[in-house]
This record gives C-alpha cells, structure tokens and sequence, in this order.
C-alpha cells in the first residue's frame, strides 16, 4: 500500500482514499481528472487493478465497464452542455498505452480549444498543458464534480431510462 493515491489510484480507490472518485459504478470508479484544461474531463476506473484489457473481464463485467463508460459520458456531455454554451461533444477513449490498468478517458470538447487542436485527438495538446497548475484539479472545480456525480446518479438509478410508450 502507497501513501500516494496517484501510485495506486484503484487502490485507494477500493480503500476509500482517492480523492477523484466520483461514484462507485458496477464495474469501476467514476473519477474526475487531474487536469481540467478541458472542464469535465473524467475517467473510468477499472474496479480491479489486475485487469489490463477490455478482453480480461467477463462478458458480463465486460458489458458493466461499457455500461458506466457510457453513463460517465453521458454525464460529462449534460454537464458541460449545461455549464458552457461553447460545448461541442464527449469522445470516449479505451487506450491503455501507459497505465496498465483498464481505463477509459471522457473527454469533453469545446469550441473555444485551438483551432488547430479542436478537431484533434486531445493527446496532441502541448505537455506542459496537462502540467500547467492553472489546470490542475482542485476547490474551483467542486460544482463541475458534484454536477457530474448528480448526473451520474440520475443516469444510474433503477428504472433509468424511463419507459417511452
């Protein structure tokens, strides 16, 4: 065990000490970013730090980890849709080229970003974005995370969707 949640955020996590957590979902942890130079960005957690791909879980986690992806990005787009009249889209990405955990990142995107970065994958922002402590999660962004936690609970909730006729 860590005393630094970053070094083991799944595990903190499961102990209650990861301060990102937004929800518990089935198959993982609903967490907010620790940069926020895109106001929302949000990631699904893997419930167990052992599983390294999608393809690791059974079908029916396999089919849970989908399911909260899908709520956490849908949460993100009505929050930030809500919160910012320059709101584009989410895109949702699996990648898993550096944490060797299974994770999904919800991006939300803005037309106010670059133009030359606004219909790029986010990875090709500068470094020292991701760095810079003016985006770094923290007091400031407690509405954006209560927000998409309400949203998420919404989303998440028995009889959700309600029944169309």
């Amino acid at each position: 065990m860590t005393d630094d949640w970053r070094q083991d955020r799944i595990g903190a996590a499961l102990r209650g000490g990861n301060p990102t957590v937004l929800r518990r979902l089935e198959a993982g942890f609903a967490v907010i970013g620790d940069a926020q130079f895109l106001p929302g960005y949000s990631v699904l957690l893997v419930d167990d730090p052992a599983v390294q791909r999608l393809s690791e879980l059974p079908r029916a986690r396999r089919q849970a980890f989908l399911a909260g992806m899908d709520a956490l990005g849908e949460a993100v787009e009505r929050v930030c849709r809500r919160l910012d009249p320059a709101f584009r889209r989410v895109n949702l990405e699996i990648l898993g080229n550096t944490d060797p955990f299974l994770h999904a990142h919800v991006w939300p995107r803005y037309d106010w970003e670059p133009p030359e970065l606004v219909g790029r994958p986010v990875w090709l922002y500068p470094a020292e974005r991701w760095r810079d402590g003016r985006h770094a999660l923290g007091a400031r962004h407690t509405a954006l995370r209560e927000a998409i936690g309400a949203e998420l609970d919404r989303l998440t909730s028995p009889g959700w969707p309600p029944c169309r006729s």
